[in-house]
């Protein structure tokens, strides 16, 4: 496995896909850096880090055959990797906001942002960039965030801890692989955030409604019960939860 450890870039997946054009990268290659200057999440979202506090990184995976419409399996398999270290480090009270926030209690500790690459209707190739909080102590201009350093009390090696990492991952990749994908979504399920408790929302227009979060579609949409037991599904751009 090739690890390209950088002091500062822009962005770890904006590194990756350019190395991806100038050379043949092997199957689960990482880039991780001290800095990043310019990281984003979901939406376009900032993501602050100061610099060798923390865990930023890109890795390259490769399909065989993994149809566009199973992408949301790629946030479970991430997801899922990342909470399995975390709890292997006694982080409490973890959860996963959909579709890819990782949360201990209320507080995110960890985004995800995965970019693919297609080949017809076919995922070819997937950019999963993780950020992490590790040991960082101070949030200026961010609420309801939190570090390991913060939740453990102690300080946390990163060189060990993107290892953990990487193993996780690999082991819930091969599981998809294996055809496993319906253990892998019921535990992503099991893992929701506010699942099955009221909860309150704000759609596009600014308008704030009640519902419990249920399950969520094959398509990777966040299926919530609203008013009169009423079902309905909501993609990314559709709905945010508020607590």
């Amino acid at each position: 496995m090739l690890i390209v450890k950088l002091d500062a870039t822009d962005s770890t997946n904006q590194y990756l896909k350019e190395l991806m054009l100038s050379k043949d990268l092997e199957d689960f290659t990482v880039v991780t850096t001290k800095e990043q200057r310019h990281g984003r999440g979901q939406m376009g979202a900032k993501w602050e880090s100061e610099s060798g506090k923390n865990l930023t990184i890109s890795i390259l995976k490769k399909f065989d055959q993994l149809p566009i419409g199973d992408r949301f399996l790629l946030n479970i398999c991430v997801s899922l990797a990342i909470l399995n270290t975390l709890k292997g480090l006694s982080v409490p009270d973890l959860s996963v906001k959909w579709p890819n926030d990782i949360l201990s209690g209320n507080s995110k500790i960890c985004g995800i942002l995965i970019e693919n690459v297609l080949s017809g209707n076919q995922i070819q190739t997937s950019i999963v960039g993780i950020g992490l909080n590790v040991n960082q102590q101070a949030f200026n201009t961010l609420s309801n965030v939190s570090s390991l350093k913060l939740l453990l009390g102690r300080t946390v090696n990163l060189d060990m801890l993107l290892h953990k990492i990487l193993d996780n991952l690999k082991a819930s990749f091969l599981r998809l692989e294996e055809n496993a994908s319906t253990g892998l979504w019921e535990a992503y399920e099991q893992q929701l955030f506010r699942k099955d408790k009221p909860s309150t929302f704000k759609d596009v227009n600014g308008d704030l409604f009640m519902g419990f979060i249920r399950r969520i579609s094959p398509q990777g949409k966040l299926v919530v019960e609203i008013e009169d037991a009423l079902i309905k599904e909501f993609d990314l751009k559709e709905i945010s939860l508020l607590y």
